[in-house]
C-alpha cells in the first residue's frame, strides 16, 4: 500500500484528503481503511508524505517544501541544509519557533535561480533532546545546563537526583525526561566528559554532538587483548609472499594508520607492473566480533586537527593492521598491468603477505620529484618514485580523457601546541607523491569494481550520481551575470562538459571560489549497493578498496573479496543474504562518512575561530566568497571565512541586487560581487559560535 499511495500523490497536482485517497486506492471494507490510515501515519512519520493544516498529503517530491536541519546565525536568521541542494536562507521572522538543530519542513518562497533560495518554516518535524551538550551551572541550589551551541534556545533544569556525579563546571551529555513549558525541559545527565578547563574537552564535546567517541568500551578491549601483535606461520599459509619485494608506503609525516602500501616493475614488454597492497584487516575481524560492530556503528576514523579518532583501537589501526616499515603483514594485493596509453591490460586478486621497505613520507618524495633533491635514506628507491611518477602522469592523461573533474580545491591545515591552541593556519601540501597515492588507489578501487561487477554479484559501489540539469544552467547562468561567456549547454551532462567548464575558468582570479561553486552544484559521493558508476571521476564502476583500517565500507568490500575469490563461497545462500544486509550497510556508512565530515568542519570552524581570535584588529586581503542580502563571505589565503554583514559597510546604504547577485549602494552606486579583491579587517571571533566577523578595511 505504501508504493501505491506514493505513487498516486506523487501524480497527484493537488494535496489529497484521506477520503479523496480511500477512493483512488478502491478500498471497500472497515480493516483497509484503518489500513489506510496507519500506512499513512508511517508514511509522516518517515517524512515521505506533508500533512497540511487542512489534513491533506503532500508528496515532497512534487511539492514546494523540503525538509532538512535548520542551522541558526548568531544574527538571528537561519539556514536548512537539505541534502544534494545549497542550504536555504530564512529570515528571523520566517522562523516559526523552530529553534537550532530542529529537523523541519520548510517552502522555498524566492523566485527560482541561482541566486541564495529563500524558504520559511511551516512544520517542526524532531526536536533532538538526547543528546543535548554543555555545562552545568549551580545557582541557589538550583542547577541547569547551559547549552554549549547558544543557538539553541532551550531551558534545562536538572534535579539534584539527575546529576549522576556532575558537579558545576562539569561538561556533560544530557538527555530530556520532561517538558516544562515552551522550550522548557527537565533533564537528566548521562555522561560525564569533563571539566570545562581540561586541554582537548572543546573537541570532545563537539565530537559527542556527532555520536563519535574517542573511548572503546571494556568488553571490546578485552577481545582486542586476544588480537596477535605479529603473524604467524599459520597466518601466511596459502598467501604468495611478496616480503622481499621493494614494497613501501607514501604518508604523511605524522601518519601512524598505513592502510596502503605500493610496488612497481618495469616489464620486457614496456608496460608496468603496479602493486597496491592493502592491510587486510578482514583477517582479523570477524563479522560477529565486538570490534567489527563497534567498526560498523562508527563507519569511519574521524581526524580531528591533530589527532584521530580511530574506527578500530590502535592496537589494530596502528600496530597489526598498520603496513609499518620493516614488519611483515597480511594485505591484500591488486596488481595491475598498464601499458604506456594509462590502459588496464590484465591484472590479479590475491592474499598477500609483505615487509614494508620504507615509511616514505609526501614531503620527502616531493622534495626528490620536484626539486631534484637529495633525501638521506631514500636513494635506493630514487628510480622507482621516478617511474612510479612516470606511471602516474599517464593515468591522470588517462583520467582527463574520459571527462575525470578536478576541481582542485584547496584544503587548511591547523597547527596546534600541546594543549590544542591553534599557532598557524597553512594550505595543505598537494604535490607530486599525492597525486601518485590518489591514482594508485583510483586505479586500484575501478579494477575491484569492474571485476565484482562483472561476476554480477552483490557489492558495495562508491556512487556519483549525475547532476541535474537545472543546477548546471543556473550556474552557467551566474558565470554570464559575473561577465564570462563560458560555451556550454545545460542539457550536456557529460563529464567531460563540465571539465570543459573547469578548463576554460582556470586562468579566472576567483576560480577557486567558481569551482567550489560548481562542486556545489553536484550531486554528493554516496556508498551503494547499486553500480551507476562515478560522475566526478568519469568511472564506469568505482569502490573504495584502499582503506579498511578506517572506513568500514573497505572492509565490507575485503570481506566480500574473500567470500567470493579466496574462499569461492558463491552459492544463493550467500547471494541473498549479502543482499539483505548491503542496503542499510551502505546507508549507514554513508550516514557515518556525512557525520564525520560534518564533525571535523566544525571543529576546523572553531579552531579558525580561535585562531582569529588573537589577530583581532589586523588587516589582510581576502576575496568575496558568497554575496547575502545580509553581508558579504570573504575568504583570507589561508581559508579562513567571515562574515562583514551589511550594517559594517559604512559608506553606503547597501541593497541586494538579485539580478547581478551583488550588494549595491544606493548613493554611490559601488558594488561588491563574488571574486572581488578587497581589504578587511579582523573585527570579532567567537569560539563559541565558532563565527568570525570582518570589517571593510
Amino acid at each position: 500500500m505504501k508504493e501505491s499511495i506514493l505513487t498516486i500523490l506523487k501524480e497527484s497536482n493537488q494535496a489529497l484528503s484521506i477520503k479523496e485517497l480511500n477512493s483512488l486506492l478502491l478500498l471497500t471494507t472497515k480493516e483497509e481503511h484503518q489500513h489506510l490510515l496507519e500506512t499513512m501515519k508511517s508514511l509522516e512519520e518517515e517524512f515521505l508524505i506533508y500533512r497540511t493544516h487542512h489534513q491533506r498529503y503532500l508528496h515532497f517530491v512534487n511539492s514546494p517544501l523540503k525538509q532538512g536541519r535548520l542551522i541558526i546565525n548568531k544574527k538571528g536568521f537561519g539556514f536548512v541544509a537539505v541534502d544534494n541542494e545549497d542550504d536555504i536562507y530564512i529570515r528571523a521572522d520566517n522562523l516559526n519557533k523552530a529553534i537550532h538543530n530542529d529537523l523541519v519542513i520548510i517552502k522555498i518562497i524566492s523566485k527560482p535561480g541561482i541566486a541564495k533560495q529563500e524558504g520559511r518554516i511551516v512544520k517542526i518535524l524532531k526536536r533532538e533532546l538526547d543528546n543535548l551538550i554543555g555545562e552545568v551551572i549551580g545557582r541557589k541550589n538550583k542547577w541547569y545546563l547551559k547549552l554549549d551551541d547558544d543557538r539553541i534556545k532551550l531551558k534545562i533544569v536538572i534535579a539534584p537526583d539527575k546529576l549522576n556525579g556532575a558537579v558545576a563546571g562539569h561538561k556533560v551529555i544530557l538527555k530530556v525526561i520532561a517538558e516544562l513549558g515552551l522550550n522548557k525541559y527537565k533533564g537528566e545527565v548521562i555522561k560525564i566528559l569533563g571539566h570545562k578547563n581540561d586541554p582537548g574537552i572543546d573537541i570532545l564535546t563537539i565530537l559527542h554532538k556527532y555520536h563519535f567517541d574517542n573511548t572503546f568500551n571494556p568488553n571490546l578491549m578485552l577481545e582486542v587483548e586476544k588480537v596477535p601483535n605479529k603473524i604467524s606461520t599459520l597466518d601466511i599459509k596459502g598467501r604468495r609472499d611478496l616480503r622481499h619485494n621493494m614494497i613501501f608506503t607514501i604518508d604523511d609525516a605524522d601518519a601512524k594508520d598505513l592502510d596502503d602500501a605500493v610496488s612497481l616493475k618495469r616489464l620486457a614488454n614496456g608496460h608496468y607492473l603496479l602493486g597496491i597492497h592493502i592491510a587486510d584487516v578482514s583477517y582479523y575481524l570477524s563479522e560477529e566480533s565486538l570490534i567489527n560492530q563497534e567498526a560498523k556503528q562508527r563507519g569511519t576514523s574521524v581526524y580531528l586537527v591533530d589527532s584521530v579518532v580511530p574506527m578500530l583501537p590502535h592496537q589494530l589501526s596502528n600496530g597489526i593492521c598498520s603496513l609499518n616499515e620493516g614488519v611483515d603483514r597480511l594485505t591484500i594485493t591488486c596488481e595491475v598491468e598498464i601499458d604506456s596509453r594509462g590502459q588496464v591490460i590484465k591484472y590479479d586478486l590475491y592474499e598477500s603477505v609483505i615487509n614494508s621497505k620504507k615509511k616514505m613520507t609526501y614531503q620527502k618524495v616531493n622534495q626528490i620529484l620536484e626539486h631534484n633533491l637529495n633525501a638521506p635514506g631514500y636513494e635506493p628507491f630514487y628510480q622507482v618514485l621516478s617511474d612510479m611518477q612516470e606511471l602516474s602522469d599517464i593515468l591522470t592523461r588517462t583520467k582527463e580523457k574520459r571527462g575525470y573533474l578536478d576541481f582542485a580545491l584547496d584544503e587548511a591545515k591547523i597547527i596546534v601546541d600541546n594543549n590544542g591552541k591553534p599557532l598557524d593556519i597553512k594550505l595543505r601540501e598537494r604535490g607530486v607523491g599525492q597525486k601518485i597515492i590518489e591514482d594508485f588507489m583510483i586505479i586500484a578501487n575501478e579494477t575491484v569494481a569492474h571485476h565484482i561487477n562483472h561476476l554480477n554479484l552483490p557489492f558495495v559501489y562508491r556512487i556519483h550520481e549525475y547532476p541535474e540539469e537545472e543546477k548546471i544552467r543556473s550556474f552557467l547562468k551566474f558565470l554570464t551575470i559575473l561577465g564570462y561567456n563560458i560555451k556550454g549547454r545545460p542539457k550536456d551532462l557529460h563529464p567531460k562538459a563540465i571539465q570543459n567548464i573547469l578548463n576554460n575558468l582556470k586562468d579566472k582570479k576567483e576560480f577557486k571560489i567558481l569551482s567550489s561553486l560548481l562542486l556545489r552544484a553536484m550531486k554528493k559521493a554516496i556508498y551503494a549497493p547499486n553500480n551507476v558508476g562515478h560522475y566526478g571521476l568519469a568511472s564506469r564502476c568505482y569502490t573504495h578498496f584502499t582503506a579498511p583500517i578506517r572506513r568500514y565500507p573497505d572492509l565490507i568490500v575485503h570481506r566480500l573479496l574473500r567470500t567470493y575469490i579466496f574462499n569461492q563461497n558463491i552459492n544463493n545462500k550467500t547471494v541473498d543474504e549479502w543482499l539483505l544486509k548491503l542496503g542499510p550497510l551502505c546507508e549507514h556508512s554513508s550516514l557515518k562518512e556525512r557525520e564525520a565530515i560534518d564533525c571535523e568542519r566544525e571543529v576546523m570552524d572553531m579552531k579558525m575561530a580561535e585562531y582569529m581570535l588573537d589577530h583581532i584588529g589586523k588587516e589582510y586581503t581576502g576575496i568575496i566568497s558568497s554575496v547575502m542580502k545580509f553581508g558579504l563571505f570573504v575568504e583570507l589565503d589561508n581559508l579562513v571565512e567571515g562574515l562583514i554583514h551589511i550594517t559594517d559597510i559604512k559608506d553606503d546604504y547597501y541593497l541586494y541586487d538579485e539580478t547581478t547577485l551583488s550588494l549595491v549602494g544606493k548613493r554611490t552606486n559601488k558594488r561588491y560581487r563574488i571574486g572581488d579583491i578587497i581589504n578587511i579587517k579582523v573585527k570579532s571571533a567567537s569560539k563559541e559560535a565558532k563565527s568570525i566577523d570582518f570589517e571593510l578595511a
